[in-house]
């Protein structure tokens, strides 16, 4: 099944070029093994691009960016270039890429794999089966809105002030998209917000829920505020299908969602665009992991979020479907094995770097093309 499918891969800093040099060689099993063939270019960002050309990320970065037909992000930042100011920060890359490319929608899957149930800090019977997916509106809101700044008040004092702000297409859109995938999963979504204390709580609300009455009505709506979500998803979170929300509460719930699986290192996410009259969309692929600077070229860092951001690259840019899951099973029946990197250590599991790790999948994956 040959195909020319490009790729924009992005390592980054820290672990970022650690865990993407498995992924590659995923890759290079799929064109090997299933003849997939993708067109790959590399290019730098974050603080690898600061470092050779004096910026986050370069506009021919951006180019490439919009010409792929989807990007796979590694992790961007480090103590290196903490004091270079507000407009140097490594971050800057991944927030271009999102405005540039228009990915309004993030997807954070949260799942609970039945091997590490006893990673999670949470009992094994509150998040056994847990699989719930978060999308984040994330080119809007509280990060984005206008206007925001530091002013000097009168009296002397300053004040630091920034501006939560949606339209009714912002909303819709990303609304829409979480309707959609709710009908391929369980049919349920939660629209999660305060409308009890902000106008712009209360106008995602309405909007939400007029989409509902006019396009999903089949579709489960329920809305909850912000910080009850969080109390539910740590009581009782497998009452959640589908979670969607503004781009400052999706920050906070996902991250806290991530750790009811016992480990940042495990989880991906998607970031997508909105699709043309092709079907296709831009798409940005990255593990929601950081780019731990602390054991970044001891060859140690867990690639496997890099390598489920792959599979979800493969589901939601290029319909393959059978491949994402082959992607999936090989890393769930790795750790089943007993195969562990640091982060995600247990009693009586045999602890492995990266490159090991990387290797248990693609012999994995040997297994189900022999």
């Amino acid at each position: 099944m040959a195909a020319n499918k490009k790729l924009l891969i992005l390592p980054g800093d820290g672990i970022g070029p650690e865990v993407m040099r498995e992924v590659r060689r995923v890759i290079d099993w799929m064109d090997r093994r299933r003849g997939i063939r993708f067109e790959m270019t590399e290019d730098l960002v974050g603080g690898a691009a600061i470092d050779a050309r004096g910026t986050p990320i370069a506009p021919e970065t951006v180019t490439a960016a919009k010409e792929a037909d989807a990007v796979l992000f590694g992790s961007v930042g480090g103590p290196k270039w903490d004091t270079l100011g507000w407009d140097m920060r490594p971050e800057i890359a991944i927030l271009t890429l999102r405005k540039e490319l228009d990915l309004f929608a993030n997807l954070r899957p949260a799942v609970v794999l039945d091997p590490l149930v006893d990673a999670s800090t949470l009992k094994p019977d509150v998040v056994r089966g847990l699989d719930l997916m978060i999308v984040r509106e994330s080119t809007g809101g509280l990060y984005f809105g206008e206007p925001r700044g530091v002013e000097t008040l009168p009296d002397g004092q300053q004040r630091g002030f920034d501006t939560e702000s949606y339209t009714t297409n912002e909303i819709e859109r990303v609304a829409r998209l979480s309707f959609e995938l709710a009908r391929k999963r369980k049919n349920r979504l939660a629209s999660v917000e305060k409308a009890n204390v902000m106008q712009s709580g209360l106008f995602w609300r309405k909007t939400v829920t007029a989409l509902h009455q006019r396009e999903f009505a089949d579709v489960e709506l329920t809305h909850m505020y912000a910080d009850n979500c969080a109390m539910q998803l740590v009581r009782n979170p497998r009452q959640f299908d589908v979670i969607v929300t503004s781009n400052v509460f999706g920050d906070l719930l996902s991250d806290l969602a991530s750790m009811l699986t016992g480990s940042l290192g495990m989880l991906p996410s998607a970031t997508l665009g909105a699709a043309d009259g092709t079907g296709r969309r831009h798409a940005l692929y990255e593990p929601i992991h950081g780019s731990a600077p602390d054991i970044a070229g001891r060859g140690v860092a867990n690639p496997l979020a890099q390598i489920l951001s792959f599979a979800m690259l493969l589901r939601y840019s290029f319909d393959m479907e059978e491949e994402a899951a082959l992607v999936e099973n090989a890393c769930t029946r790795v750790l089943a094995s007993g195969l562990r990197t640091a982060d995600i250590m247990q009693t009586g599991t045999a602890k492995v770097g990266t490159s090991v790790m990387g290797e248990a999948i693609l012999r994995e994956l040997d297994k189900v093309a022999a």
